[in-house]
């Protein structure tokens, strides 16, 4: 287990390596002066002499690379070319809301898709079998924004139970918090829902027809105990990989769902920054984004041996 652990980050070091390099040539390659392409095309030289001479420009490339790194490692992520406040700092006072719509959104829809999932494959060919996934194709159907926009007329303009907009801290009570969290986070469950529904479901049609399920029935093990314990465990890797790159998608994905709910998360700060040419707070969006979606997948690595322990070995 520790030596598959070890094998799994050793794994994960070189992917980053290459993400980071990515990102810091990005920018030197672009065609025509990387200063003049952060400052904009109204910049007087004095402002393009101090961007080359903040960011090294004037040093050799392999030396402006290294010297970026060691700034990386010692969580230095440049300032914003716009508000001249440290990217981390930004990106710190943004992530709450991110983080707190992907959790919410993930656990609403474990809660409600591996059940549905579990009972159209255990009713398969059923009506409850259509309806279940006649719910996942509405679900991947209509997009987001509309869901958004016609929870807000539900449940916030016409019935007047939520707040329409904004976000408020954790720190500020767990009232507030949940209450502005709910429409964000159905809104954006119906697409994952319908995703983590549809995989249980296959997951499900290929274990229930193995001899081990038929064994476990004619023991005489309840039907509970057979789909849950020995069906929906070894049906648990897709389902698994389905959540965390699900979860991984949520964390850099949530753009539209902010804008309508005007929540102040990552999603809207890489779409100002992108919008305003500020490449260093891009630069650390990409890391910040690929640094997720590695930890994730090495999580789910790791899931992955506690459902099958051959996986181990």
């Amino acid at each position: 287990m520790f030596g598959y652990l070890v094998r799994r980050v050793l794994a994960a070091v070189p992917v980053m390596g290459v993400v980071a390099l990515f990102v810091f040539l990005l920018l030197r390659l672009t065609p025509g002066d990387p200063a003049a392409i952060l400052a904009g095309d109204n910049a007087t030289p004095e402002r393009l002499e101090r961007i080359r001479t903040s960011l090294g420009l004037n040093e050799p490339l392999y030396v402006q690379f290294f010297t970026w790194i060691d700034r990386l490692l010692h969580g230095d992520l440049g300032v914003s070319l716009i508000s001249n406040v440290p990217v981390m700092k930004m990106i710190s006072s943004r992530i709450e809301p991110t983080i707190s719509i992907a959790l919410s959104t993930i656990v609403l829809s474990i809660l409600i898709a591996v059940p549905l999932g579990v009972i159209a494959a255990w009713k398969r060919g059923t009506w409850i079998d259509r309806f279940v996934m006649g719910l996942s194709v509405i679900g991947f159907s209509v997009p987001v924004f509309v869901i958004g926009y016609v929870l807000i007329q539900v449940f916030a303009i016409d019935l007047h139970w939520l707040p329409v907009q904004g976000f408020r801290s954790l720190s500020k009570g767990f009232g507030p918090f949940l209450e502005r969290l709910v429409l964000p986070t159905l809104a954006l469950s119906f697409i994952y829902v319908a995703l983590i529904a549809r995989m249980t479901r296959a997951a499900m049609l290929d274990v229930l027809d193995e001899d081990y399920v038929r064994t476990a029935r004619a023991k005489g093990i309840t039907e509970s105990g057979v789909l849950l314990r020995h069906a929906l465990r070894n049906a648990a890797v897709p389902v698994i990989t389905v959540i965390g790159t699900g979860f991984a998608l949520l964390i850099s994905g949530v753009v539209v769902t902010e804008s309508v709910f005007n929540l102040p998360g990552i999603g809207r700060l890489t779409v100002d920054a992108v919008l305003a040419r500020d490449y260093p707070v891009i630069q650390a969006m990409i890391l910040l984004t690929s640094g997720i979606y590695v930890a994730i997948n090495l999580l789910i690595d790791l899931a992955y041996t506690l459902l099958d322990p051959r996986i181990r070995y």
